[in-house]
């Protein structure tokens, strides 16, 4: 009787919603508390709020521009005043916020300063060094890739101090300023074919390769340091390169171009070295002088030489 009777009270004292189960199981309609009713309000209120003040509303083919404070930056040396909008915070903040400050108070030091100052300066250098990071991954990267080490058989390895153009720090600014041809011309038409074999055996030869022809290697040699093959105009006669035609040192086991090192028989190397013999070499470095600033590529020539510990 008692179980009854508080059952009644509280179905009296309690709003359900109508729905039950099972004959005494029942749905309360409890209402929500207080504080999360005016939170929700408040929701409300600053949802609207945030409509007059920021752009919120598609319009037409436009949107509802707000009323908050419109906003002004540079673009390509003029001033350009816009409302306000996440994009134009973004580089107003870029050009004024307090690290864009002290950004470009480095980037004065930068531009102002040697080659010798920066090298021998570590804030300077670790400024540098994070900065032409970027830019070496927004433009170096595609081809030299993200570490600096290159393609075989394409793009130059930039961390194995082996530089075709030299690897001062005005040699480096040079190349990237300018950018670089590499040209080498094919002697498939040039060569007999027993003439290619040696030249082959003899390049082998400068690198200590195992296995290789001695007797076919002397004959390489005279071919590569006499008129039929000529070869010594560019890479001289001691075969350790020229700086100022990009020719590759080829006494140093450095590979710029031939496959050599995946190569893991002597006849995989012959044919490796055969290719660029045959074939030559056509690749071109773009300059970025039209791209990149003075200071910007002064980053990376410090940057790169870094990386390749220069000379």
């Amino acid at each position: 009787m008692s179980d009854a009777s508080d059952k009644h009270k509280q179905s009296a004292s309690v709003q359900t919603t109508g729905h039950a189960w099972d004959g005494d199981l029942q749905e309360y309609n409890n209402p929500l508390p207080r504080w999360w009713v005016w939170a929700f309000y408040a929701t409300v209120v600053f949802a609207v709020v945030y409509w007059f003040l920021y752009p919120a509303w598609p319009l037409g083919e436009g949107y509802t521009t707000g009323l908050f404070n419109r906003m002004s930056y540079e673009v390509g040396g003029e001033q350009e005043t816009t409302h306000w909008n996440s994009r134009a915070r973004f580089i107003k903040q870029m050009q004024t916020g307090e690290e864009a400050v002290k950004q470009r108070e480095y980037m004065e030091q930068i531009a102002d300063a040697s080659y010798q100052e920066i090298l021998a300066d570590p804030n300077k250098m670790a400024f540098a060094r994070s900065m032409a990071k970027g830019l070496f991954g927004d433009n170096c990267a595609p081809c030299h890739g993200s570490g600096g080490g290159g393609v075989a058989g394409l793009y130059p390895n930039l961390v194995d101090d082996a530089w075709l153009w030299g690897g001062t720090v005005e040699a480096i600014e040079e190349t990237i300023h300018q950018g670089r041809l590499g040209f080498m011309p094919g002697y498939e038409a040039t060569f007999t074919e027993d003439q290619l074999d040696a030249v082959t055996e003899y390049v082998l030869s400068l690198s200590e390769i195992r296995g290789i022809n001695r007797s076919l290697a002397a004959q390489g040699k005279a071919i590569f340091q006499g008129q039929a093959g000529g070869c010594h105009y560019c890479h001289t006669a001691e075969a350790t390169g020229r700086a100022s035609v990009g020719s590759a040192n080829l006494t140093d086991s450095i590979w710029t171009v031939a496959r050599v090192p995946e190569a893991d028989t002597v006849t995989g190397k012959r044919k490796a070295v055969e290719e660029v013999i045959r074939g030559g070499i056509q690749r071109r470095m773009p300059g970025w002088d039209k791209r990149l600033s003075d200071t910007q590529i002064k980053l990376l020539t410090a940057y790169v030489h870094e990386l390749g510990g220069g000379q």
